[in-house]
């Protein structure tokens, strides 16, 4: 994909509604942290060839995985939204090679590196 601006939307929700987007788009019977849903994968509408696509994170479940991990919940939602919108690029880690699934953890902590001292101003 060539490098230019893109929209994408942000949604912010609980455990209830992520579930039933879950099970709707994906037939996966349960709450997930987050979603992606890609814009550009039908290209043919030209009013949206800028946007890139939805992301849907459950603030419950980022606040249970940011207790787990003993991260602060700004830094773990932060993570889970450069993870949906690497989605949102084509990266991928399911049903992929070890190294597909390596090559976006690997993107996925450089910038979370590069992201997270904006995290951290006083």
């Amino acid at each position: 994909m060539e490098t230019s601006d893109r929209e994408l939307s942000v949604l912010l929700t609980d455990d209830e509604e992520i579930h039933r987007l879950n099970l709707f788009y994906r037939k996966k019977d349960k709450a997930t942290d987050v979603l992606s849903f890609s814009l550009q994968e039908d290209q043919e509408d030209k009013f949206a060839e800028d946007l890139l696509g939805d992301i849907v994170i459950s603030i419950e479940t980022t606040l249970r995985q940011a207790a787990e991990l003993e991260v602060r919940a700004n830094e773990e939602l932060l993570r889970l939204a450069i993870h949906g919108t690497l989605h949102l690029l084509g990266y991928e880690h399911e049903d992929v090679s070890d190294d597909i699934a390596a090559r976006m953890r690997q993107k996925e902590e450089e910038l979370f590196e590069q992201l997270l001292p904006m995290l951290r101003t006083e």
